[in-house]
């Protein structure tokens, strides 16, 4: 079962009748037969059972979600609640408060119930909120944070961005919140300029991961955030135990963890983990609203990329909170020389086809230059799409961007660049890593650059059904997968 509703007063109705016709099953327990009868002709399933029994109460259902506490009379509130909560720890506990309950009745409601609601001062849209999906989702995170025994590592994916650097450490605050010890943890490097600025200027403390730490030693639990699969984006081993994900980028695989948020609905990873400061009723310190509002702000590129009615919602919550001076020093940092390289030598070698870029720079240090050059070349004149890639020892980095198309750009680069490397991302903003060894293994290594520019490019060409100008030769034709007989 989903959802029980205890007692349904005047109060709880509208909301029982919301609840009613959404898919999640429904029952509503009441003390009066006659009550429960008259729910039942609205299409309700109603049991008259006595309320304050918890045993008789566990009868309805093995199992719920969410319970909501909502009678007429204040004065019996507190003894539902109990009842609540004793029949189904585990379950979110919303209750209905009273204006009419005493002080005492009241601190104690609150001090069992998860949650708690002035029914005449809310609409009924803010208790099915509490109430729903969020509200379940909520308890859940609580349950899970409170069961690791020990420090939880709090991973973000491999040189991760503002949204994956706030979500890391708001998740690790929240985590501290409930009694649980945290750290926001990466792997690689934060070479970005504006990403350093925000560790710095903000004083976030994350504990960069080697291969060398010892997890199972260090560890009692991990969680993901922006990125959800173990050993995909980051360096922890494939096998490595998930307790909590939660991302905002729809997964190419089925997601293991107890605990799995992925809502691609929404913008950025930061939005989720400010809904969550919400629900709990957090308010989140200043750097942590500052560093998630900037999560926020870049991964939707100033809300003007995927953007959704939670991702304004949750930067109004976190606005007046946040330090815009902070803020403007985050976006206006100095600009690395490597940067303005790689930037230039994108221009210089760039190809289009069709209103499609794309462009090698070589041997890069500084692999989160490559993600603003797709974001500068995207405002060239008759450019709607733009890859930009660059390449390790041992890995080939690419990164694209798209605007005002009908194509998917996590999706292009799925199907272009999976079987041999990793890739994904959202419909307007993607990348990709493909070890250097499956495109060069058989080249001189003076070769290297031109076949990884060349197969980089006609695969992803070939991908979104460009025709393309020029052949590619014979000495590529196994990396494409095509008959260059045709």
């Amino acid at each position: 079962m989903d959802r029980l509703v205890l007692g349904c007063g005047s109060v709880g109705l509208p909301l029982v009748e919301r609840l009613a016709r959404r898919p999640e099953s429904l029952v509503v327990v009441v003390d009066d037969e006659r009550r429960a009868d008259s729910l039942r002709e609205e299409g309700i399933d109603a049991r008259s059972l006595e309320t304050t029994d918890a045993d008789g109460l566990r009868t309805v259902a093995g199992s719920v979600d969410s319970v909501i506490v909502a009678p007429d009379e204040d004065a019996r509130r507190l003894s539902l609640t109990r009842t609540a909560n004793e029949a189904y720890p585990d379950a979110f506990l919303l209750t209905c408060l009273g204006t009419g309950m005493t002080d005492a009745d009241r601190n104690t409601v609150e001090d069992i119930a998860d949650r708690t609601i002035e029914p005449a001062a809310e609409t009924t849209e803010y208790l099915l909120e509490r109430a729903g999906d969020e509200g379940i989702r909520t308890r859940k995170l609580k349950r899970i944070l409170r069961d690791i025994d020990g420090t939880l590592a709090v991973v973000a994916h491999d040189n991760p961005d503002p949204d994956a650097i706030a979500s890391a450490v708001g998740l690790t605050r929240i985590a501290e919140a409930t009694g649980t010890d945290a750290t926001p943890c990466y792997y690689g490097n934060i070479n970005h300029q504006e990403n350093r600025a925000l560790v710095n200027l903000l004083e976030y403390d994350l504990r960069n991961l080697t291969d060398e730490v010892d997890l199972e030693e260090e560890f009692a639990g991990f969680a993901l955030v922006d990125h959800s699969r173990p050993g995909i984006n980051d360096g922890l081993p494939e096998s490595t135990p998930i307790d909590i994900v939660i991302d905002h980028h729809p997964p190419r695989a089925p997601v293991e963890a107890r605990f799995v948020d992925l809502r691609s609905s929404v913008g950025s990873t930061s939005t989720l983990v400010a809904g969550y400061f919400d629900q709990l009723g957090i308010d989140p310190p200043e750097d942590i609203a500052t560093g998630l509002l900037y999560g926020l702000q870049t991964d939707t590129n100033d809300f003007s990329r995927e953007v959704s009615v939670a991702d304004f919602e949750a930067a109004a919550r976190l606005v007046d909170r946040a330090d815009s001076g902070a803020l403007q020093r985050i976006e206006s940092p100095s600009v690395t020389a490597e940067t303005l390289e790689i930037i230039a030598g994108a221009i210089t070698n760039r190809r289009v086809e069709e209103g499609v870029l794309t462009t090698g720079v070589g041997q890069i240090h500084d692999r989160d230059a490559l993600a603003q050059a797709a974001d500068k070349l995207l405002e060239m004149d008759g450019i709607s799409t733009t890859l930009v890639f660059g390449y390790t020892e041992e890995t080939v980095y690419a990164s694209a961007r798209s605007r005002g198309t009908d194509l998917d750009l996590g999706e292009a680069l799925r199907d272009a660049f999976s079987q041999i490397g990793s890739a994904g991302g959202h419909a307007e903003m993607a990348g990709a890593q493909i070890p250097v060894g499956m495109l060069v293994e058989e080249a001189d290594e003076d070769e290297h650059g031109d076949v990884i520019e060349e197969v980089i490019t006609e695969r992803f060409l070939e991908t979104l059904g460009i025709e393309l100008n020029r052949p590619a030769t014979a000495v590529y034709a196994d990396f494409l997968g095509t008959d260059v007989g045709e």
